[in-house]
């Protein structure tokens, strides 16, 4: 909100919003380390660990996915109409090669706390895990939380059985025009065909 404020009402630069971006993905990356500790902070669970590290991998891939599904379908319906100057402002900001920067270097960060776990101890990622506890222990908000949470995991594991169906069947490796070609030679007409 501070950094909007300073921008005073311009859009938001592409650096600026991927700094914005890493450091969002940093303290995710660091609070997420903060849960596979031990109660007692000096080591890690491996088997915690293994399974976070898996979780923000598919979540990662997800944003990418999210983020560009988003910016297709604004860039089809600014093409559409004649709101082409709205929808340019409106649509988010999007460069596949920064985000892929970004997702590394907080992989890379988790990483390296996995062997440093002393370095993910500050008072932010601190105060971001005791809000998430808390938030935990609330009754009513605790339970909306739970629900998000398990829904949350249940699209993980959709997107996971998706990935393996994808790779069993080879699906997702043809090569699309292989597959029109295929269609277009069982259907294909054209002016001068004649049917009886």
């Amino acid at each position: 909100m501070g950094l909007s404020l300073i921008r005073g009402g311009r859009k938001k630069m592409l650096l600026e919003a991927y700094l914005i971006k890493f450091v969002k993905y940093f303290f995710f990356v660091d609070v997420t380390l903060l849960f596979c500790l031990d109660n007692t902070q000096n080591e890690i669970d491996i088997s915690r660990v293994t399974i976070a590290g898996l979780v923000l991998l598919i979540y990662f891939v997800g944003k990418i996915q999210t983020n560009q599904m988003r910016r297709s379908m604004f860039s089809v319906q600014g093409n559409m109409g004649g709101m082409q100057d709205m929808m340019k402002r409106m649509q988010p900001i999007f460069d596949l090669r920064y985000e892929i920067v970004v997702i590394v270097l907080s992989i890379g960060i988790f990483i390296s706390l996995i062997f440093f776990p002393q370095w993910a101890i500050n008072p932010i990622s601190n105060w971001f895990l005791d809000t998430i506890l808390d938030i935990e222990d609330t009754p009513v908000f605790g339970f909306i939380f739970k629900v998000i949470g398990f829904f949350f995991m249940i699209s993980i594991f959709m997107k996971v059985t998706q990935g393996f169906m994808t790779m069993l069947t080879g699906r997702g490796f043809r090569n699309k025009n292989e597959n029109n070609q295929s269609n277009d030679d069982d259907d294909h007409f054209d002016d001068f065909t004649e049917i009886k």
